[in-house]
């Protein structure tokens, strides 16, 4: 096949064909996505407001909740604009700079996901040491060191994916841009990569997830030998809810990535990648915030606040406008 030039554009096939059928899940997956950043963007507003909320592990859970943001930001408007629009060109900066910030956003969140599992297992195994096991200094620490790892990761992959030489036909069977997905189209030999890819896979996913496990084998273990048994349950339900979502955002990741690419079909790729790119941001919110008491607290006391404000502008209009009717009369 003719090769191409690493700095010539791509076409992003796209998630949805134009049908009936089609055009509501392309509305389904929108509406999921707004949940997600509006879910998220709550969350955040929730724990920068409330004092109460400041603590290591709600920092923590904005942290996630920004990544969320982003991730979805990233992702959806390049898709949307294809579909509604036509607009399914993208240019070779364009689409490094989507494998960059796409995995620097999924980087960081694997290991921000492994420090609030730590978080979770200090404070319920170990209560009356967490100001010292989780004091803000480490707190500041692991956030930094997730961003950081993960834009490492997305900065590496990046560069050495845009630095084969394409062939002619530069489609992308695919709704944004990803690193496996564009090895197909490379000419030359890409084994090496895709050894390079799965050691970074190894550690930005393996390694953050056996760390998840460790922390809620621990607390599981604490967990059973707990005399309440509401306690057990409640902390029993707590532990399953975020072992889910973990469990669902590791697997899809390293479905995607983990796989070599004679076994890769498009459309597996394409629906795996929907669901940890959209779906699961707007699990994270439901899973480990708004079933919170603290957080629902929080929730109904902004809610009063904004109710309060509106009746008292409300009640100001009236007056206003009584004492101008009042003037007229007179």
């Amino acid at each position: 096949m003719d090769r191409g030039n690493t700095t010539a554009g791509f076409v992003l096939l796209g998630l949805f064909n134009h049908t009936r059928a089609h055009l509501f899940l392309f509305v389904l997956v929108l509406t999921v996505a707004f949940n997600s950043v509006v879910g998220n963007a709550l969350l955040l507003l929730l724990i920068h407001q409330d004092r109460r909320l400041h603590t290591p592990m709600y920092f923590l859970l904005s942290q996630l909740s920004l990544m969320d943001m982003m991730l979805v930001s990233t992702v959806v408007p390049q898709m949307a604009a294809g579909y509604l629009m036509g607009k399914k060109s993208i240019s070779a900066a364009g689409c490094g700079f989507q494998i960059f910030f796409f995995l620097t956003l999924g980087g960081g969140e694997c290991f921000l996901l492994a420090a609030m599992s730590y978080d979770r297992y200090v404070a319920i195994c170990h209560p009356l040491r967490y100001p010292v096991l989780m004091s803000w200094q480490l707190c500041l620490r692991l956030t930094v060191a997730s961003w950081l790892l993960g834009a490492a990761d997305g900065a590496m992959q990046s560069a050495a994916t845009l630095s084969f030489q394409f062939c002619s036909r530069n489609e992308i069977d695919h709704f944004f841009c990803e690193a496996p997905v564009l090895l197909r189209l490379a000419c030359g030999d890409t084994s090496a990569f895709e050894f390079f890819m799965y050691i970074c896979c190894v550690l930005m996913l393996l390694i953050p997830f056996s760390l998840i496990l460790m922390s809620y084998g621990l607390i599981l273990a604490a967990v059973l030998r707990m005399r309440s048994t509401e306690a057990r349950k409640k902390a029993f339900a707590t532990c399953s809810s975020h072992l889910a979502v973990v469990g669902l955002f590791y697997g899809a990741a390293t479905f995607s990535y983990m796989r070599p690419t004679s076994s890769r079909s498009a459309n597996h790729d394409k629906v795996v990648s929907a669901f940890y790119t959209i779906v699961t941001p707007m699990l994270n919110p439901l899973i480990y915030s708004l079933r919170n008491s603290e957080v629902k607290g929080s929730l109904r006391k902004c809610v009063t606040r904004c109710a309060a404000l509106t009746s008292k502008d409300a009640l100001v209009g009236l007056d206003l406008a009584g004492g101008t009717k009042g003037k007229g009369i007179q």
